[in-house]
């Protein structure tokens, strides 16, 4: 996989009491959309901050589209918005993407061009020429998104995008992700919410107390968590389940006693088949059998309960170092 971001050990100590990040290990691949998670404190916004070089990490290793953290003309290739931003409100829209086109070094004719593309793109035309000062929280993010786009950036890091957003607000802005992968950008995403991350990201990566506990795509994340759920009309026996266990030849399966709910570890269709077979030769009428998951929302909740020891600095969920 071709990195964007590719980093390790990064540590952060703030005044030597605050231990923001604990050795985290980071790699972003090229076009993909990247979501970090994690509860306040996590040290999320640091890590953002130490590898666009607006905080000094105590100790960073690695890159930043194929260059080491801190070169200038790979930061030149970054679009940021960051959490809390806050543009001058007497300035129009259109107003604030050429003055931000114009501290990345665009020229005159091109940011121009630019600005009124984006604001196309944000669908913020009919606004242009409105003071900042009379939008609402969610056009204001709109807004974020353009200028962080005006220097054509091949890395667009969005700090809480779709904070303060209404729901046709975050859709639009899922849509615009998703052209920015579409068109060869890669995004990276900081959020606090899990549904937004779950519908967009091609993976995530779950911080707690400074500490990366998780990369992955979800499907990797959820591994040996997921399987079909078949549930009967009435409470199934132990004979049935012996019966199903013998059927399903390495597929594992799972039930209580007494329970009407059987679970089996396989993500395969046709390798449930024979255990709807055998149940249905006892007699057994089911009730409903569908594929099921842990959400994002259960991984993340997971995550958080673990004992801050309970996972190495850097780790991902299968323990190697560097991986996702």
């Amino acid at each position: 996989m071709e990195t964007v971001i590719d980093v390790s050990g990064v540590d952060k100590m703030f005044k030597r009491k605050v231990h923001a990040l604990r050795g985290v290990d980071l790699q972003v691949g090229a076009g993909e959309v990247f979501g970090l998670l994690g509860p306040n404190g996590a040290g999320k916004s640091t890590l953002v901050k130490v590898l666009l070089t607006v905080i000094k990490p105590t100790k960073c290793d690695g890159t930043l589209l194929g260059h080491r953290i801190g070169n200038k003309s790979a930061l030149r290739e970054v679009g940021y918005l960051p959490e809390h931003h806050n543009f001058p409100k007497y300035l129009t829209s259109r107003q604030v993407l050429r003055y931000f086109g114009a501290m990345c070094g665009v020229e005159r004719k091109e940011r121009n061009r630019r600005a009124e593309e984006l604001l196309e793109v944000v669908n913020m035309s009919n606004w242009a020429t409105h003071k900042l000062g009379t939008y609402s929280k969610g056009m204001r993010q709109r807004i974020g998104i353009a200028q962080a786009l005006m220097n054509n950036p091949k890395l667009v890091i969005l700090d809480e995008p779709t904070d303060g957003v209404d729901p046709i607000g975050r859709r639009d802005i899922r849509e615009i992700l998703t052209r920015l992968k579409d068109e060869g950008r890669t995004v990276f995403l900081n959020s606090h919410l899990l549904s937004e991350l779950e519908m967009v990201c091609d993976r995530v990566a779950i911080m707690v107390h400074g500490l990366m506990r998780q990369q992955g795509t979800i499907e990797e994340l959820t591994k040996g968590q997921s399987g079909f759920v078949l549930k009967s009309h009435t409470p199934i026996e132990q004979v049935m389940i012996d019966s199903v266990t013998q059927a399903m030849k390495g597929v594992e399966c799972s039930w209580e006693t007494g329970s009407n709910t059987i679970r089996l570890s396989t993500s395969n269709t046709d390798s449930v088949q024979p255990a709807i077979d055998t149940l249905r030769s006892k007699g057994v009428v089911l009730d409903s059998f569908g594929f099921q998951r842990p959400s994002l929302e259960e991984l993340f909740i997971q995550a958080v309960n673990e004992d801050e020891g309970g996972a190495t600095p850097g780790a991902t969920k299968s323990g190697k170092r560097g991986q996702a």
